[in-house]
């Protein structure tokens, strides 16, 4: 679908007076629609004419809040309704049989950030609300909200859309709703919005397109529109204005000539399988006609789409559901019922120790923050604005809004950009509330968690495992069926209460959450899982909760659970707790009664006087270990006090680097172990990595440096929505100290930027780094664009996530001057090769590899067709592997399920470092 050019453009260039046909009203142009609806008409058909399939209505400011300043806010539908007809009136005289041609409703941002409180969501509302309702009565065949700098802006845009078309008993699917960001050169929309962000937020609406406008020319859209076309499996558009600005005597100038225009969003629709293209600032009736040219007619690229992994989202960056090795933790100290320091800082409106707190929650290494400000004798609604208005804008993680009055939780997403989530709703009291909170679900796009919970006079909060899947599966039926929700939108709570009354009624509790917690995830397993941890400690000593929450933890993820509402600071790995208290916390929350044993009795006798968290069989102290087992653990534990008089002892007997690489390293290689099985929560593994990095920075004044001039430069950066650099930051230091000049661009980079800084500084290569799995996707799609452009600079990339064999085989076929880097050392290899213009000499060891691998995979599937009767002949290979030794045949190819075999019997067998 090929859209129209600039509107602004053309109207710049006609005759029109101020005074007559402005009424004085400068930079009002869509009062021309009434004073001279010719000249609106005549830049409609001259895009038509063109080739253009649709032209947006001259509405982008017609909202009744921009049409304030200039006191013609009682004309807002009225002018709506004109553009929209004269738009339709030109479609129509351009339209025919085979080439119908559409108007769409053009609603741009306004003046004012709802983000940053410029006006409120009712007035918002209220102002796109009425546009709509013009659009409407004129006809429009889609409404398009476009140039959105505010992603707040763009959810009331949609809800205003879909209250409008619902008064007229209309839905989406007979007017398209379309939504085009604006990202701006800095790679995010004005706020600070990341592309992913504003994806995620946006993906529960019922949207016939995503895309992007304005700001930029095609060329610096490409990475954003990349992304879309690999995760976004709806529509996509891009309308570019007619290159980057520039000021030539005095006036805005667009450089960027109709042919390369058109060139530019070609490859698009061929490459990335747009499928709306047209043109923003800058262009005119030549640009849509040689884009039309071009593109007019075809069928897009197919599109092979990894849907967006479900998540929640900040004004910031998104966050998935499902966390690698953990569950997504909720920080619950910005609550009024469970923390007095928060109480106390909204009693007193202290709002910057409010965002100063969430900031600290946020540091410990929570993925969002659960906010609640029930507080008898306050106004429920207003502080939860207050609260959520400072949040939104100052802190990084996305939001819980937690209530118990549905006025409350309404007033909070009414401030939070991104995708909140919803805390929570139940049946208690029917399915008329419930009903209301999933509605507010759905209008604002959130995620809501449902507590297992009904109308049972009894008994109405489940507690039998069996009770709390009935109703988890009820309220499923409900959210998904009658209100349209996403099962992976859902997060179901099992719930729990104390265990620690001593009532024998209490005794099974945290047994039947944790198989209430197996059933639900075995039953919806699309569906999320999240429990409040601390409820099931309450009334015993610190130290007990602190052992008992981490435990139950432990127990409820090897059970599904998939996030929890937790003290992020107050839970710790199993390697901290000794045996003993790890059993007894088991044997509690298992209920392990037996003749002469109350493991209750027997926990509380564990911590009675001693706060010593980790219990007293945890091991020798950190002081009595042998120096070498002292680093690891410093690494291990996260333990900063001491290291410096660890690290002074240790540059005695080693050098600095063989410090870092025999021993800091081996410590965080076993922390890696630990996260990738699930014994080591998120945070414990940032505080291993603030241990690593204060290491590092005691080490680096002792290391030597090359005295020689800079012998070359590399562009380091950790790919784009990854936020992990500790092995970037050793490669930086490891190749400065040898003479290199690196520069370091940080987290989270865009490849425009990493392209920018190597034209910049004139390096020599780039080396891209990355911790999360998704980050190896990232990667691909940066060497694909990189290939595009014809690149020819070798490319280093390191990370957990990624092998040495997929970097040299997979992404090398993609760009094959890529490399692949397992530590700093063989980083500072690569750029030695590469500075003495031996780089070959890495070329062939990658070739001679992959031919190895080649020929071990061809006799793997030689065998393996042999066994199924085939026969293959194999060319003969040289192995280090004795030939005569007689290979026994295992009694079946396969897996199978087998039973009845003791556990002792295996376990000589397991293979613990694989």
């Amino acid at each position: 679908l090929v859209l129209d050019g600039a509107m602004g453009t053309s109207l710049h260039s006609c005759d029109c007076d101020l005074e007559r046909d402005y009424l004085g009203k400068e930079n009002c142009s869509e009062i021309l629609v009434q004073t001279r609806p010719d000249v609106v008409q005549g830049i409609h058909e001259s895009f038509l004419e063109a080739g253009a399939d649709a032209v947006e209505t001259n509405t982008f400011g017609a909202g009744a809040l921009v049409l304030a300043e200039f006191d013609l806010a009682d004309q807002t539908r009225a002018l709506n309704r004109q553009a929209a007809e004269i738009a339709r009136a030109a479609c129509e005289r351009h339209s025919s049989a085979d080439k119908p041609r559409f108007a769409l409703g053009s609603i741009g941002p306004g003046t004012k950030l709802l983000t940053l409180g410029h006006t409120d969501w009712d007035a918002m509302l209220r102002s796109y609300t009425e546009q709509v309702r013009g659009l409407l009565d004129g006809g429009v065949d889609a409404l398009l909200i476009e140039t959105c700098q505010d992603i707040l802006q763009v959810k009331c845009a949609l809800c205003a859309c879909l209250d409008a078309l619902a008064e007229r008993g209309r839905s989406p699917e007979d007017v398209p709703l379309l939504v085009s960001v604006t990202i701006e050169t800095t790679g995010t929309m004005l706020l600070g919005t990341e592309i992913a962000a504003a994806a995620t937020a946006l993906a529960s609406y019922p949207i016939a397109s995503l895309g992007l406008n304005c700001a930029t020319g095609p060329g610096e859209m490409a990475e954003h529109i990349r992304f879309l076309s690999r995760r976004w499996d709806r529509h996509i558009s891009v309308v570019p204005n007619a290159g980057l600005p520039a000021l030539v005597d005095g006036r805005t100038v667009y450089p960027l000539a109709p042919e390369p225009f058109a060139e530019a969003l070609e490859r698009y629709v061929e490459e990335e399988g747009v499928s709306i293209v047209g043109g923003c600032c800058g262009t005119t009736p030549e640009h849509i006609r040689l884009l039309a040219e071009r593109v007019g007619g075809r069928r897009r690229a197919a599109r092979a789409v990894e849907p967006l992994a479900p998540g929640t989202a900040s004004l910031y960056s998104p966050v998935e559901h499902r966390q690698e090795a953990s569950s997504l933790l909720v920080g619950e100290r910005t609550n009024t019922n469970g923390s007095r320091k928060f109480k106390r800082l909204l009693s007193e409106e202290d709002w910057e120790g409010v965002v100063s707190m969430a900031r600290e929650l946020v540091r410990e290494g929570s993925h969002v923050l659960d906010v609640c400000v029930d507080f008898v004798g306050r106004d429920g609604p207003r502080d939860m604005a207050e609260v959520v208005s400072r949040l939104a804008s100052q802190v990084q993680a996305p939001l819980m809004i937690d209530s118990t009055e549905p006025e409350v939780i309404e007033a909070g997403l009414q401030r939070a950009p991104g995708k909140a989530i919803i805390n929570s709703a139940n049946l208690e009291e029917g399915e008329a509330k419930f009903g209301r909170l999933c509605a507010m679900a759905r209008r604002y796009g959130a995620a809501i968690v449902l507590g297992t919970i009904d109308e049972d006079p009894e008994e109405a909060m489940a507690k039998t495992a069996e009770r709390k899947l009935a109703i988890a599966q009820r309220m499923f039926r409900l959210a998904t069926e009658e209100h349209g929700l996403a099962p992976a939108d859902l997060f179901f709570d099992p719930l729990v209460l104390p265990i620690t009354t001593g009532v024998e009624a209490d005794r099974r509790l945290a047994l039947e959450t944790i198989e209430g917690t197996r059933r639900i995830a075995e039953a919806l397993p699309e569906c999320q899982i999240i429990v409040g941890l601390s409820n099931v400690s309450f009334g015993l000593s610190p130290a007990a909760r602190v052992v008992l929450n981490s435990v139950f933890l432990h127990e409820l993820e090897q059970a599904g659970l998939t996030a929890a509402i937790v003290h992020v600071s107050k839970i710790l790995p199993r390697s901290r707790i000794d045996e003993e208290r790890w059993q007894a916390a088991l044997d509690l929350l298992y209920d392990r009664r037996r003749e002469g044993f109350d493991p209750l009795t027997r926990f509380i006798e564990l911590f009675e006087g001693d706060e010593d968290v980790a219990g007293a069989d945890a091991g020798p102290a950190l002081a009595d270990l042998p120096l070498e087992e002292r680093l690891r653990q410093h690494i291990i534990e996260g333990e900063q006090q001491g290291l410096a008089e660890t690290l002074d002892e240790a540059l005695t007997k080693y050098s600095p680097l063989d410090i870092i690489n025999d021993h800091l390293l081996e410590g965080m290689k076993v922390v890696g172990e630990r996260f990738g099985a699930g014994q080591m929560q998120l945070p414990f593994v940032l505080q291993s990595a603030q241990v690593m990095k204060a290491a590092v920075a005691h080490l680096e004044p002792h290391m030597e440096k090359s005295s020689d001039a800079s012998k070359g430069r590399i562009v380091l950066a950790t790919v784009q929505g990854d936020v992990h650099d500790i092995g970037k930051n050793l490669v930086d230091i490891i190749l400065t100290n040898n003479g290199y000049e690196v520069i370091n661009l940080g987290i989270k980079q865009p490849l425009a930027n990493i392209i920018r800084a190597f034209e910049e500084h004139q390096a020599d290569a780039i080396g891209l780094s990355g911790l999360l799995v998704k980050s190896v996707g990232v990667m691909q799609s940066n060497l694909e664009e990189l290939r595009r452009l014809k690149w020819s600079a070798p490319v280093i990339l390191g990370g957990a996530a990624l092998n040495r064999h997929y970097a040299e085989r997979d992404l090398r076929s993609v760009y094959p001057r890529t490399y692949y880097g397992r530590d700093a050392f063989e980083g500072l290899r690569f750029m030695d090769l590469l500075s003495q213009g031996r780089l070959e000499e890495l070329d062939r060891e990658i070739e001679q590899r992959l031919a190895k691998r080649d020929a071990v995979d061809q006799r793997v599937a030689a065998s393996a067709k042999a066994q199924e009767g085939g026969s293959v002949a194999v060319a003969p290979v040289r192995s280090d592997v004795a030939a005569d030794v007689d290979i026994p045949t295992p009694p079946f190819f396969g897996t199978r399920v087998v039973h009845d075999v003791p556990l002792e019997e295996i376990y000589p067998y397991v293979n613990t470092v694989a």
